[in-house]
């Protein structure tokens, strides 16, 4: 108000042509010169300096030397919280006048238009820098420097990792520019780098002093699959998931959590790579010192199956303490199979101490010996001569292993399969997994072996080919099996023989084929090796030699001789009751 009393009137202004409203235009236009020559020259486009003279939540009014003053919104100003009425900024003279013959600003685009020159050289002489974070984008923040949008890693927030990032947003931090873009002008800070070189120096003053067997408190700083890294006080430590407990540890989160303060053992450290291994089990008395004095081999164990692999599963019976169940003790079958069969993580298993050492730490156990041996009673259950069912369980060329129970085999020799069959593989016979009747024929208790057999639950039918098929006997028979070397043929009155090619030739001269259905000599019959051996064409090559013998001894009627001859055309079949007839009246003839 004092400026505005000291203010002189124009000695040549005219009040009174003021007062009638009768200014002339050049009166008007020099009023106008002259106060136009009072305000600063300003050009559109061009930054200038201007001072703060009003500050609220929404809009910032700064006086330039204009006419009018410029009205820019806060948020250009974000990055200062501080900025007060007074201060001077830098703007953009966007417009001279608006419609509204506003005066129009930006500080935004003024700091823009420096921004890049500021930051290349913050980034040039390691200058730290004020930014205002902005919000939380994928990896990290967007940060206000300047004006310009710049990254922020979540790496690089700060050296201990950060797990909420919203914290941050909204704050004002100071920053270093670490990388610049300047084709697609992208800017990365880090807030971490102006911590670092401090935190350096305190690690190779905490390493300086760090011995093997040195307890210290620590905090978690961050849990992965391997391991927990702790905190020691501006260096950290890795305490490796094999460390954290003298049991099986899966997940380090089972044993520690995030910021929990831990005390820590030094295992060992590099100054030079600035690692440290720490332990926390080895500040716990082991387990195995701590086990029962009075436990010894053959004592039973309750436990927890930690870890299954195809040889066998591991027990934990207390705390750090576990033994072997390895796949052979657990069932008394000598089919070794993957222990997954038997047992799963988490099971609770009772189990007989086979072997312990203390010194080793080492403890071998078994479930089978929960459970009787069945040899221990074969004798009694499985006496030689008794009748089962068993189930078949594999093949080999020379038979069919078979399980009777649980632990308890024995073997089907391709031998004792079929008392007529010739069985050339057993597959023929039966099939994988499907049940047999057997029936026991020795039993070698000390090697653990059955001998069986299936052809024994029926008789012998040897013993009635024996009175059948003596040898210079015909009967019919069926060609089932060609080969090389002959034929086998069915009987009708049950087994099989072999005819050799020569024997299979026909009246006619023709060979015999399979499927014929013909009448056989017996040439051999073997009981003990079960051997039939047939003759087709002795049949009626006898028929012939006993004709020409007959012819060639006894005086015959010439009447006679068309009628013998005819005869023994008709009985070139075989036909035995035709050939015994033709005997008796060669008989009667000789007489």
């Amino acid at each position: 108000m004092n400026d505005i009393k000291n203010v002189k009137p124009l000695d040549d202004f005219n009040w009174e042509e003021f007062e009638n409203g009768s200014l002339s235009a050049a009166s008007k236009e020099n009023l106008e010169k002259a106060y136009d020559e009072t305000l600063n020259k300003i050009q559109e486009h061009e930054v200038v300096e201007g001072t703060v003279i009003s500050v609220d939540k929404k809009e910032v009014v700064v006086n330039i030397g204009y006419k009018s003053d410029g009205i820019i919104p806060a948020s250009e100003f974000r990055y200062n919280p501080d900025l007060k009425v007074g201060d001077k900024v830098e703007v953009y003279v966007e417009d001279q006048e608006d419609k509204k013959g506003q005066l129009v600003l930006s500080h935004k685009k003024a700091r823009l238009s420096k921004s890049w020159e500021k930051i290349n050289e913050a980034l040039d002489n390691d200058e730290v820098i004020q930014g205002y974070i902005k919000c939380r984008t994928k990896g990290g923040m967007i940060v206000d420097v300047f004006g310009i949008e710049a990254f922020l890693p979540g790496s690089q927030i700060d050296v201990h990792p950060i797990r909420d990032y919203d914290v941050f947003v909204g704050k004002t931090m100071e920053f270093k520019v670490v990388k610049i873009n300047q084709e697609f002008r992208n800017v990365v800070v880090s807030h971490k780098a102006l911590i670092e070189a401090e935190l350096e120096a305190q690690k190779k003053e905490i390493i300086s002093h760090l011995e093997k067997g040195q307890v210290l408190e620590g905090t978690v700083k961050n849990i992965t699959s391997y391991g927990v890294f702790v905190d020691l006080g501006g260096v950290d430590g890795l305490v490796h998931i094999t460390d954290l407990s003298w049991g099986r540890v899966s997940d380090p989160h089972e044993v520690v959590e995030l910021d929990q303060k831990i005390n820590v053992v030094i295992l060992d450290f590099d100054e030079e790579k600035k690692r440290i291994a720490l332990g926390l089990k080895q500040l716990t008395p082991h387990p195995w010192d701590a086990l029962d004095a009075n436990l010894k081999v053959g004592d039973h164990v309750k436990g927890k199956v930690v870890v299954i692999a195809d040889y066998g599963a591991f027990v934990e019976i207390q705390p750090g303490v576990e033994g072997l169940i390895h796949v052979s003790e657990m069932s008394w079958s000598q089919h070794l199979r993957s222990a997954q069969e038997f047992l799963h993580v988490g099971d609770e298993v009772e189990a007989v101490i086979l072997t312990l050492d203390r010194q080793e730490r080492k403890m071998s156990l078994g479930i089978k010996q929960l459970k009787e041996d069945p040899w221990e009673t074969i004798e009694t259950k499985y006496p030689v001569g008794s009748k089962h069912t068993a189930k078949v369980r594999n093949f080999t060329n020379f038979g069919i292993f078979v399980e009777l129970e649980e632990g308890v085999d024995g073997l089907i020799h391709i031998s004792d399969l079929s008392w007529t069959k010739k069985v050339k593989h057993p597959s023929e016979f039966t099939t994988v997994g499907s049940m047999i009747d057997v029936v026991v024929l020795e039993i070698d208790k000390e090697n653990r072996r059955l001998s069986l057999g299936h052809k024994q639950l029926e008789e012998n039918p040897w013993d009635k080919y024996e009175k059948i098929y003596v040898p210079g006997s015909v009967h019919e028979g069926t060609i089932t099996e060609m080969m090389d070397k002959g034929a086998v043929v069915t009987l009708a009155e049950g087994g099989e023989g072999f005819a050799t090619p020569k024997h299979l030739q026909k009246e006619d001269g023709s060979q015999a084929k399979q499927g014929e259905v013909l009448p056989f000599k017996v040439i051999e019959f073997a009981k003990e090796t079960r051997r039939i051996i047939l003759s087709h064409s002795r049949t009626f090559e006898d028929v012939k030699d006993d004709v020409v013998k007959t012819h060639r001894h006894a005086p015959r009627k010439q009447s006679e001789a068309p009628a013998i001859n005819n005869v023994a055309a008709g009985t070139s079949l075989a036909d035995l009751d035709v050939l015994a007839k033709l005997k008796a009246d060669l008989d009667k003839t000789n007489k």
